[in-house]
């Protein structure tokens, strides 16, 4: 199985998806290792990535994630994920790949970036995430207003794991 734990930066999808891992242990991955040096300088810069510059980095994730399957491995991915399409072009197995948003308030999730020190993302890019942001429908979510604990319980008990 994997499990995609998506949401805008900041949200704690790395937190959240380790966590998670542990507890199951499982194989943790980081959909940010899967940019190229170029897309990590431009956010650095504080320039939101195009559609052309995300392109390269979801058909990498995609044939990572189609791996792992053929493997039978089970992972944790962290990866925002952030519009329909691109969550439909990387849930390549509706059966074995298991969606979780993590849902915050901009404040929250700006105070959490303003906090955050050592990461290619700043607050600068929050704007445009939130702007990119479509909301999953058919997604558990979760409020990431609670422990770190807590969610990984909640997502435990949500998907009997």
């Amino acid at each position: 199985m994997i499990i995609i734990i998506m949401g805008v930066s900041g949200a704690g999808k790395t937190t959240i998806g380790k966590m998670l891992a542990d507890t199951l242990n499982w194989q943790f991955s980081d959909a940010d290792a899967f940019h190229s040096l170029e897309n990590i300088e431009k956010m650095g810069r504080g320039i939101p990535l195009s559609e052309a510059d995300r392109i390269p980095w979801l058909q990498d994730l995609r044939t990572a994630i189609k791996n792992w399957l053929q493997e039978n491995k089970n992972v944790v991915l962290a990866c925002s994920a952030l519009k329909e399409s691109y969550r439909q072009f990387l849930v390549v197995d509706s059966e074995r790949i298991k969606l979780i948003y993590l849902k915050g308030s901009y404040e929250l999730i700006q105070k959490r970036l303003q906090e955050r020190h050592h990461h290619y993302m700043s607050e600068k890019l929050l704007n445009s995430q939130f702007i990119t942001l479509e909301e999953p429908l058919d997604t558990m979510y979760i409020d990431v207003i609670q422990t770190p604990q807590v969610i990984v319980q909640n997502i435990r008990t949500a998907l009997e794991i």
